[in-house]
């Protein structure tokens, strides 16, 4: 079971909608009831966090490989959102080490999607991705500055 309930200014939880308050009601006065408190997440927050996310990306600059490296010949290297999305997620320690067949340690960025992390978990991905961004990518921003622009941004798309 599953309800959600909105504080009051009083202290008190009211249930946020007719069937979390029928939920509610089906619970007996003297009852013992386990609650695991999440807020839940907020996806303008979210929004926020992938503006800042492509803000970065379309900011950054790929490192040029030198001419004849071997790597380039095999293959073209491109910028890819989803690889500098976990990589930001792994810099800001949201990942999972994991061993590869080799046995070397990879770190896996952990899942951002809604039933695997709490809001409090989130914002704190956000600063600690600010950071990150700031050092590795956009070393001439302030983090004041990086914090407006990416709120003026959301608010555009509003």
């Amino acid at each position: 079971m599953e309800a959600f309930f909105t504080k009051l200014p009083n202290g008190t939880l009211m249930p946020a909608s007719e069937s979390d308050r029928e939920l509610l009601d089906k619970i007996k006065t003297g009852d013992t009831v386990k609650l695991k408190l999440t807020r839940p997440r907020n996806i303008r927050f979210h929004r926020k966090y992938f503006a800042l996310l492509n803000l970065a990306f379309d900011y950054w600059e790929v490192p040029e490989h030198g001419e004849g490296s071997a790597l380039k010949e095999r293959m073209p290297i491109e910028k890819n959102f989803d690889t500098f999305r976990a990589n930001i997620a792994v810099k800001a320690g949201y990942y999972i080490a994991t061993y590869t067949l080799a046995g070397d340690v990879r770190m896996e960025a952990k899942s951002i999607s809604f039933g695997s992390m709490s809001e409090d978990d989130f914002e704190k991905l956000y600063s600690a991705s600010i950071d990150v961004i700031l050092k590795h990518v956009m070393h001439n921003y302030t983090e004041g500055e990086l914090r407006k622009t990416v709120e003026d941004m959301v608010l555009d798309f509003a």
